[in-house]
Formats: structure tokens, sequence, C-alpha cells
């Protein structure tokens, strides 16, 4: 062989070595659409989470690091139903990425694709931090992470046709297990069906709802306001005529509040992972689950 061409045959070699590139680049806001996204596309897309479970999706920082991030994304995945208003829209301005931005492909939008719920009657700042949509914390239902599985699996395909056979098979295969999840979940939180909790912030609503638990009262006053020393006194009386089985709140709630009111009302206080990453357990969508009925029916025991 020729020696002049062992240079070019060394670094065709060295290009063969390298990985694929990611078919699809994919900003999710929140981690529970991170690990959605990853069932979904496996090693077909490149995952980055813009938050993590110890943080209030309502208040980020819109950071350089998750400008540049959203700079080269194929696919924005987050909650909506203005969950991220305070900081999502400048991160889409500042990077300048035509792809992600609203009524385009790469922009999908998971409240878009289920029922709300707790959509208020007026629109009033008095009354708070409300959402003119409707609650946005709509993965605590799984029906609902089912829903929005099949809308951003044929957005991918769309995105990606030559790999839309994979992320079809992908989601059939998720589906299947995650219904039979459900069943299992369903069944073991039979004894959940009524249970009385005061939540910290109303961002447990569709787990409440989906278990037929019943909520008797939240520490914030109104949504997004810290709890004052007055309604906690308002709400600990309350509670002596229409006792709670737990004071419950997300892992990135502050438990001051919490572990308060819990030793006054003497009810437990339960932390919940919120999404994945929450707790040691809650490492995908499926351990999310199986964590927080676990420390809710430890609980009712």
């Amino acid at each position: 062989m020729n020696p002049t061409w062992s240079p070019l045959l060394a670094l065709a070699a060295c290009f063969a070595m390298q990985p694929a590139l990611a078919a699809l680049n994919i900003f999710a806001c929140e981690p529970e659409w991170g690990a959605l996204a990853k069932e979904l596309a496996g090693e077909k897309a490149s995952i980055y989470v813009a938050t993590t479970a110890l943080q209030d999706p309502h208040r980020i920082d819109a950071r350089p690091s998750l400008i540049a991030r959203a700079r080269t994304a194929d696919l924005l995945v987050c909650t909506g139903a203005e969950l991220e208003a305070g900081w999502l829209p400048l991160v889409q301005t500042q990077a300048g990425n035509a792809r992600i931005q609203a009524g385009q492909p790469g922009h999908f939008e998971a409240a878009r694709q289920v029922v709300l719920i707790e959509i208020p009657q007026r629109l009033d700042r008095s009354l708070g931090d409300i959402h003119a949509a409707g609650n946005p914390h709509v993965h605590l239902d799984p029906r609902n992470i089912a829903k929005v599985a099949a809308a951003l699996a044929e957005r991918m395909a769309q995105l990606d046709g030559a790999e839309a056979p994979a992320y079809r098979a992908r989601t059939q295969a998720f589906l299947e297990r995650w219904q039979h999840a459900i069943a299992r979940w369903e069944k073991q939180a039979l004894p959940l069906k009524g249970m009385p909790v005061v939540v910290h912030h109303r961002n447990l609503s569709y787990l409440i709802q989906w278990l037929g638990m019943r909520e008797v009262g939240a520490l914030e006053p109104k949504p997004g306001l810290p709890p004052s020393t007055a309604h906690m006194s308002e709400l600990l009386a309350r509670l002596a005529k229409d006792p709670a089985k737990a004071v419950v709140r997300a892992a990135y709630n502050e438990p001051r509040a919490v572990e308060w009111l819990a030793e006054r009302a003497k009810i437990p206080a339960v932390v919940v992972p919120f999404t994945v990453g929450g707790t040691d357990r809650a490492q995908d969508l499926f351990g999310l689950f199986d964590d927080t009925l676990s420390r809710l029916l430890a609980v009712h025991r």
C-alpha cells in the first residue's frame, strides 16, 4: 500500500470510531418531561433537562447555560399553561432559535394534550399566582402521562422521519408497561380514597384527584404567597374540627411551615418527590409513582 495514503486512512478510521450524533436534540423544561422523552426516544435523542426536582419550576433564572442549550435544540418539551412564563420566554428570545418558538413543530407543551383542572372563574392578581389556563401540574396523574406520551412520540416522528418507526415502537412498549403500572397503582392506592390532607401549594391537585383523596387546606393563603401566621393559625383551628391525616409537600417546597403545622396538629409531615429525582427512589417515571404511593400509604397505615 502507498504510504502516502496512511494518514488519510487513519483519519477515516478515527471518524468511523466516533459515536453517531443524536437524531434529536431535546430541551426539556422539567425532569418529568426529560424522563418521558428518554423513555420514548432512547438513544435516538440527546436530552437536556433545564430544572431539577429541588427547584420550583415557576421560579427559574434564565441562565446563560439554559440559553446556550436552547440555541441548539430541535425540540422544546415543556409543561406550558404558564408554568414557565417567568423564565422560558426570555430563554427562547435570547437563544434566537426559530425551531423552538411557539407555533413551530419544535415547540411542544404537555398541558395542551390533556384536560386541565382548577381553571379560574376570574383573573385577578389579588387572588395570588393563578394560571389562566388552569392548574399546570398535569404530570401527577399518570393517565395524563399516557396522553402526553402518545402526542410527544408523534411530534418526534414528525421532526425526525427517519427514526419514526423506532419512536413509535418504543412508545407502544412504554404505554403497555405504563398501563399495567397504572392498574397496579390504582389497586394499591384504594386505601387512600377519601383520605384528607393539607398541601403546601396546590401542585398536587392532579394526584389528589386521581387517587380520590380530599384536600382540606393549603398552607399558602393564596397561590404563590408564603404562609402567614394568621393563615396558619386559622388553618390549625379548622383542622381541629375537620382533621387531616397528613400535611403533604413536594420535595422542592420549603419545609418549615409544613413541620410547624404537623407538630401542632399532631399529624405526620410527608414529603413526596413531585417529579423525577425528588427522592432517591424516584429516578424515573415509574419510581416517581411507586415512591409517592409508598409514602402516602405509610401515613394511612
